[in-house]
Parts: structure tokens; sequence; C-alpha cells
């Protein structure tokens, strides 16, 4: 297996300083992400759906289930360090909710509307933290680090755009 394929944008680097400029790109790239996915996704057939994106890799029906467990968990993770001081947060086995039937079989609309209620309330609240939010932390015992929420954000514009181009480079390779 390739790095491009499994990374095909790199692995997230978080900046030395994080202007706000970057921040607001961030956001922008979590607000628009259900819109690209949405676009990336359409008209393909069950069958393309259900074509990993690399060997071994998760099918793009998975990936855009994926997206949406991952990003309310983020949402709940920036909730909690946000209500709470420096909560540690509960991990989960992405990889097992990945073969999960609502993952592997459920059509991919439900996932596509909740992101797009999801991201939709994330952005909102994204836009209104202050200095001094941005710099509320959480606990990821996984990774035994603290994460602060502004870099967090960048993780998961990261993430949307990870993703996305995961979907976007198969359909390109198999000319979809």
């Amino acid at each position: 297996m390739s790095n491009i394929s499994k990374f095909p944008i790199g692995e997230f680097h978080a900046p030395a300083i994080l202007t706000s400029d970057l921040l607001n790109g961030y956001i922008h790239d979590i607000s628009s992400f259900p819109l690209r996915l949405k676009e990336a996704v359409a008209g393909l057939s069950d069958q393309q759906l259900d074509t990993p994106y690399r060997p071994d890799g998760w099918t793009i029906r998975q990936v855009v289930h994926h997206c949406a467990d991952s990003h309310m968990n983020s949402l709940i993770r920036f909730k909690l360090a946000l209500t709470e001081d420096q909560p540690t947060i509960k991990p989960y086995y992405e990889e097992r909710w990945a073969e999960l039937a609502d993952s592997k079989k459920l059509d991919i609309s439900p996932s596509l509307l909740l992101l797009e209620g999801l991201h939709r309330r994330w952005t909102v609240l994204l836009n209104a933290l202050t200095k001094e939010e941005l710099s509320r932390t959480f606990v990821h015992p996984e990774h035994g680090k603290i994460f602060r929420l502004d870099e967090n954000i960048g993780v998961y514009a990261w993430h949307c755009n990870h993703h996305l181009a995961h979907i976007t480079t198969l359909k390109k390779s198999k000319d979809w």
C-alpha cells in the first residue's frame, strides 16, 4: 500500500503558529465539507459506493458513515472541553465501527443529512469561540496527549479534506 493512497493529502502537521487566517480557513473547510462530500458522491451506484478507496481500505460507503461517526464524536469532545476542565475524552474503535451493519450496508443519505446538520451546528460553535475558549483542552488517552481546541479544528479540517480526497482520488483513478 502506498502512502499516497492512504494519505492522499499527506498527514496532518500542526502549524508552528496558528494565525486567525489559518483558523478561519480550517473553519471554512469544516463548514463546507458536507456540501463538498455530497457533490463527490452524487450519482455513484451501490457498486461504486462499495468500492474500497485502496486495497484493504474502507469502501466509499464506509468512509461517508465514518465521517458522520467521527465528526459526532469530535463535536461532543469540543463541547466537553468547553464545559469541563480538561476532560478525558472517550476514544472509540473507528475500525470496528466501520464494520457494523450501519456502516457497511446502509444507504449514505442518513449520514449525509447528519453531517449537514452537525456541521451547521459545529460551524456556529467554532465561529463563536473566544481566544480563551480556543485554548481550552481535552485529554486523548489513546494518544496520551492533551489537545487544544484550536489545534483540533485544524485536525478536523484535515480529516474532512483527507477523506474527501480518498473519494475523489478513487473516482479519478476509476474515471467515474
